[in-house]
C-alpha cells in the first residue's frame, strides 16, 4: 500500500517554528522511502533530530532494513515542543522524514530506548502518531510497535507500551523480526498470532504474553513474570551480531542540513568492553569484545570522508584505545589524512592506555578538550568499582596530553558509589588539584595561564545487569550534601566543579530499577506534562512527584532500596548473557575491595557471556601488556593474527575461574 504524503499540511507549519530544517528530507546520502510493494518500517529516535540523527544505532538499523529485499525503512524523530504543540493544534500526525508519511500507516514502527529519561518521550511519540499508547488498546491495522536499545535490559517500565521488545544487537535480529511480521500479515494472521510468533524469535520479549507476579510470588518462583503459554520462553537471552568483526566498518551515513551533535564521520572500530567496571551497564551488555581489522577501519575512514565531505572522523567504541591495532590504525589514518585538515578523534580512551605515543597519535591539528574519567577520588573506591586505574595512570596521561598540546581537560567522577565516604569525596578535590599541578608542570611557564581544569560529577545510578544492580541510589538531598562538601574541599579557583541534577538522576534510578508498575508512573507523569526530561530546562519535577502521589507509588523506595544478592529483581527474565552468579560474585569482591582483571588481556573471568552466546572474544592481535605483566591463556579468546598461522584459539588455562565465582560533545574521553 502506498503511504500518504503529509507535506502539503506540514510545509505551512515550518514558518511558524524554530529550526525548520529538523523536519526536511533530502539530506545528502538519504535513501528514498519504501516502494509501494515494500514492507514499510519506520525507525524512530524519541528526541529531536539533532540528537537522533547522530545516533549510530538508528543509522545501522535503517541501513540493515533497507538492505533486505522487499523492505524499506524511513526515519522519524520526536518534534521539538513548539512543533509538537503546533501539530496537535493543526491536527497533523507524526510523520516520517523520507516521504513525510504518517507514522501510523507503516507496517511496523521501531522506537529505540537510549536512556531512562526518554520514557515520557516514547508516549509523546505514540500519541503524536495517533497510535494507542498501550498494546492492549491497538487495533488489527495499527502498526506493530517494537522497542530496543540499552533500556531493554530492564524492559518492564516500558512493557505495556510495546508489542515486542528486542534485546541485544539488531543488525540480524531486526530484519528477522520484520520478516516474521511481513509473512504473517500477508497471510492475514491476527495481531495476537503475530505476537505469539515473535516470541519465538531469539532475543524478543513480548510483554503481553507474560503475567506479572506479586513480589511474594516472584521471590518464591524466581521470576516476576509467568509465561501465559508453554511455547513462550521463561528467559529471554540477548542477541549478538556474531559477524561484527568481519562486517564492513563503512556504514553509509546521512549528512544533515542542520547542525547536530557529534556532526562527524563515525566509524565503529570494536564492540564490547571487558574492563569490568562494576557500575557500567554497557560493559556487561555488549560482551564479548570483537575488534574489526586495521585494514577494514582505514578503508572505512577513507571511503566515509570521500562520500560525506566531513573534516572530522571519530573512531568509536566503548574503549577505543584498547584496540590491539590502535597505534597502527591511527598512524595509517593520520597518514591518509595528512594535509587535508582532517581531525581524528578517539572519544573513548583508557587512562592506562594514554601514554606519550597515544597522545601524539591522537593530538592532530585541532585540540579540543580531553575528559579523563577516574570515576572515584581514592584508590580504595576505584578498587571497589573495579576501575583498575591508579593515580599514576592519571598523572601520566595528563603529562602526555599537556606535553602534546592540550590545555583543557575535564575530570569525570561519580558521587554516591557503593561504600563511598566523605573521605572519598574529599579525595576528588585532592586528586583534581594535584592533576592541575601536573598539567601546569607539563607546559612552558608562559602557557600556564591557558590551562583549564574542571570536575564533572554524575550521580551513581544502579543499572540492571550489573554487579551494583542490588545497590540503592543515595537521596537527592544526600547528593547535594556531598557535592557541597566537594566544593568546599576544592581550594583552587582554577578548578571548576559541575554536577548533574540529582532530581533527574532520581528518575533515572526509578526507571532503571522498577518493575511493570513503574509504567503507570510514566504514563501519569506524561499526562501531567512531563516530556523531554533529559533537557534541563524542560524537566518537570512536579509532574513526576504528582504522579507518584496520585498512584501511591513510593518512588524513593524503588530508587534507594538495597537488596541481598538472592533477591529476585524485576528484570531476572532478561539476560545479557552475563550470569547472575558472576554479578553476585563481583558485588562480593567489590565489598572486599578486590579487583577482577580484563579477560581480553588475562584469563577468563567466568562471566558466562561467551559460552552462553556461543561467541568468542575476537582480537586482531594480542593486546599489549604493561611492563612486568604476564598473560594467562583464555579458551574464549581468538586472535586473528594467530588464525592466519593456523592457531586461532588459545589453549584453555587451568586457572579459569569456576562459574560459581571461585578461585562528550567535542571532548575526547579517557576512561
Amino acid at each position: 500500500m502506498a503511504l500518504s504524503n503529509l507535506w502539503p499540511v506540514v510545509e505551512p507549519l515550518l514558518s511558524r517554528i524554530e529550526r525548520p530544517a529538523r523536519y526536511l528530507n533530502h539530506e545528502w546520502g538519504c535513501a528514498p522511502g519504501p516502494a509501494e510493494d515494500d514492507f514499510s518500517f519506520c525507525m524512530i529516535y524519541p528526541d529531536t533530530y539533532e540528537l537522533g540523527q547522530a545516533n549510530q544505532a538508528v543509522r545501522i538499523l535503517v541501513n540493515a532494513v533497507n538492505a533486505t529485499e522487499g523492505m524499506g525503512a524511513e526515519r522519524a524523530f520526536l518534534p521539538a515542543v513548539d512543533m509538537a504543540d503546533l501539530m496537535r493544534q493543526e491536527q497533523v500526525p507524526l510523520f516520517s522524514l523520507e516521504s513525510c508519511a504518517p507514522v501510523r500507516e507503516f507496517d511496523a514502527v521501531g522506537i529505540t530506548l537510549p536512556h531512562e529519561l526518554a520514557a515520557t518521550n516514547v508516549l509523546e511519540t505514540l500519541d503524536l502518531a495517533g497510535i494507542p499508547l498501550r498494546t492492549e488498546d491497538r487495533a488489527e491495522d495499527d502498526p506493530l510497535v517494537l522497542g530496543g536499545g540499552p533500556c531493554a535490559y530492564n524492559p518492564e517500565p516500558y512493557a505495556p507500551f510495546f508489542d515486542a521488545i528486542m534485546v541485544g544487537e539488531g543488525e540480524e535480529q531486526l530484519p528477522e523480526v520484520l520478516g516474521v511480521i511481513r509473512t504473517l500479515r500477508a497471510e492475514g494472521a491476527p495481531r495476537a498470532a503475530i505476537l505469539r510468533a515473535l516470541a519465538q524469535v531469539g532475543g524478543v520479549y513480548v510483554p503481553s504474553l507474560y503475567r506479572w507476579r506479586s513480589e511474594e510470588e516472584a521471590q518464591e518462583a524466581g521470576s516476576w513474570v509467568e509465561p501465559l503459554f508453554e511455547d513462550v520462553p521463561p528467559v529471554v537471552h540477548k542477541r549478538v551480531f556474531e559477524g561484527f568483526a568481519d562486517s564492513d566498518a563503512f556504514e553509509p551515513m546521512i549528512v544533515p542540513y542542520t547542525e547536530v551533535v557529534h556532526d562527524r564521520l563515525n566509524v565503529e572500530i570494536l564492540r564490547g568492553c571487558a574492563r569490568g567496571c562494576r557500575f557500567c551497564q554497557a560493559g556487561m551488555m555488549y560482551r564479548p569484545v570483537r575488534e574489526r581489522s586495521a585494514d577494514n577501519i582505514v578503508s572505512a575512514v577513507t571511503r566515509g570522508l570521500a562520500e560525506t565531505g566531513y573534516d572530522e572522523v571519530s573512531l568509536t567504541s566503548l574503549s577505543s584505545t584498547d584496540h590491539s591495532q590502535i597505534a597502527e590504525i591511527l598512524t595509517r589514518v593520520n597518514g591518509a589524512c595528512a594535509g587535508q585538515g582532517i581531525r581524528i578523534s578517539v572519544p573513548s580512551q583508557r587512562l592506562d592506555s594514554f601514554g606519550v605515543e597515544m597522545a601524539e597519535l591522537v593530538a592532530g591539528q585541532k585540540k579540543g578538550g580531553l575528559t579523563f574519567a577516574p570515576e572515584a577520588g581514592t584508590q580504595r573506591l576505584r578498587d571497589v568499582i573495579n576501575k583498575n586505574v591508579t593515580e599514576d595512570d592519571l598523572f601520566s596521561a595528563i603529562d602526555a596530553a599537556f606535553a602534546a598540546g592540550w590545555r583543557r581537560c575535564k575530570l569525570y567522577f561519580m558521587v554516591g558509589l557503593p561504600t563511598e565516604t566523605d573521605d572519598d569525596i574529599k579525595g576528588i578535590a585532592s586528586l583534581a588539584q594535584r592533576a592541575y599541578d601536573r598539567a601546569k608542570a607539563a607546559v612552558p611557564p608562559e602557557q600556564r595561564g591557558s590551562i583549564r581544569m574542571s570536575v564533572s560529577c554524575a550521580v551513581f545510578v544502579p543499572k540492571a545487569q550489573t554487579p551494583f544492580q542490588w545497590d540503592g541510589q543515595i537521596s537527592p538531598e544526600e547528593t547535594l550534601r556531598r557535592v557541597g562538601l566537594l566544593k568546599r574541599s576544592v581550594k583552587y579557583k582554577a578548578v571548576d566543579v559541575h554536577y548533574h541534577d540529582p532530581k533527574t538522576s532520581f528518575v533515572e534510578a526509578v526507571m532503571s530499577r522498577g518493575g511493570r508498575e513503574v509504567a503507570d508512573w510514566v504514563e501519569e507523569a506524561w499526562k501531567r506534562g512531563a516530556r523531554f526530561d533529559a533537557w534541563t530546562e524542560l524537566f518537570n519535577e512536579e509532574a513526576w512527584n504528582g504522579a507518584a502521589e496520585a498512584l501511591g507509588i513510593d518512588s524513593a523506595a524503588i530508587a534507594q532500596a538495597e537488596y541481598p544478592t538472592d533477591y529476585v529483581l524485576p528484570w531476572t527474565h532478561i539476560t545479557a548473557a552475563v550470569s547472575p552468579r558472576f554479578l553476585a560474585r563481583e558485588r562480593r569482591r567489590a565489598a572486599e575491595g578486590v579487583t577482577t582483571p580484563d579477560c581480553t588481556f588475562d584469563q577468563c573471568s567466568a562471566c558466562g557471556a561467551c559460552p552462553t552466546l556461543g561467541a568468542d572474544i575476537e582480537l586482531q592481535e594480542e593486546r599489549p601488556l604493561k611492563e612486568g605483566e604476564t598473560r594467562a591463556a583464555n579458551p574464549y579468546r581468538v586472535i586473528e593474527s594467530a588464525a592466519e598461522g593456523g592457531d586461532a584459539v588459545e589453549a584453555a588455562a587451568p586457572a579459569v575461574a569456576a562459574a560459581d565465582g571461585s578461585t562528550a560533545t567535542d571532548s575526547q574521553e579517557v576512561r
